[in-house]
């Protein structure tokens, strides 16, 4: 059997069941385990499939949601690009509202430069990997934290949110669609997003280009909502053409 063709059958699969695992596919298709994680990264590559851990998960289950450890080795390299162009849109004296998500986590690298800034975060994994950068003003929103995208979210939150305003804010989707715009998975985080681009005098949206035709349970904002999208290479160019014929300025790295 031809890769191909093995490829469509693993889709047809994964769509009929919603989900599979690597054994599932290889005891299906009678090929080895190493052959289907092949096809499974290539699938992914080529937006068809979402890889999970063990397995993979239809494109079709808008309630499905990666790993925070899963999230963090995927695209790095292109997260990595994505948060050095994002530090470009920054001036000394800006208030900036940093979302929770591992293509913002960079971001915090590339800051030392600046000598006054304040930063306003529900990132945990932000609070992790931060080290006091001289003239840079930490603020922690706080609230109930979510055990799978390790970010503050809830009452307690939204109501310290609720409370600024800030120059920029960067923020990170698991989904982007032409008709259904901004979507991610959980309630309480789609509010959370849903204030920070409410907040902000400018919008900066960051999402590798894996997120680009998925559809997510929850609505967070339309795309006209944002002011820049920063992604990668392979965004599709139908995809970006229409996004910058609605005035935003899309960034490829």
């Amino acid at each position: 059997m031809f890769s191909e063709e093995r490829q469509l059958k693993i889709i047809d699969f994964i769509t009929s069941h919603s989900r599979a695992s690597v054994q599932d596919l290889s005891n299906f298709l009678q090929v080895s385990e190493s052959t289907i994680r092949r096809d499974l990264k290539e699938l992914q590559k080529n937006n068809q499939i979402h890889r999970t851990h063990g397995g993979a998960v239809s494109l079709d289950n808008v309630n499905y949601e990666p790993t925070i450890r899963a999230k963090e080795i995927e695209y790095v390299q292109e997260k990595v690009a994505i948060a050095k162009k994002a530090v470009q849109w920054i001036q000394d004296g800006d208030t900036i509202l940093l979302d929770s998500g591992t293509t913002t986590l960079p971001m915090m690298n590339e800051l030392k430069e600046f000598k006054n800034l304040t930063i306003v975060t529900n990132s945990v994994l932000l609070l992790r990997d931060y080290s006091p950068i001289p003239g840079v003003h930490l603020i922690f929103l706080g609230g109930s934290l979510r055990q799978e995208t390790l970010a503050a979210v809830g009452p307690f939150a939204e109501q310290n949110l609720s409370m600024i305003r800030v120059d920029k804010a960067f923020v990170a989707i698991n989904g982007i669609h032409l008709s259904e715009g901004l979507t991610t998975p959980n309630l309480t985080e789609a509010r959370i997003k849903k204030m920070m681009i409410q907040n902000a005098q400018s919008v900066i949206l960051l999402s590798d280009s894996s997120k680009a035709g998925k559809i997510c349970f929850s609505k967070v904002a339309d795309l006209e909502e944002i002011d820049v999208l920063i992604s990668d290479a392979g965004l599709d160019p139908a995809i970006k053409e229409d996004i910058e014929r609605r005035g935003i300025k899309v960034q490829l790295v």
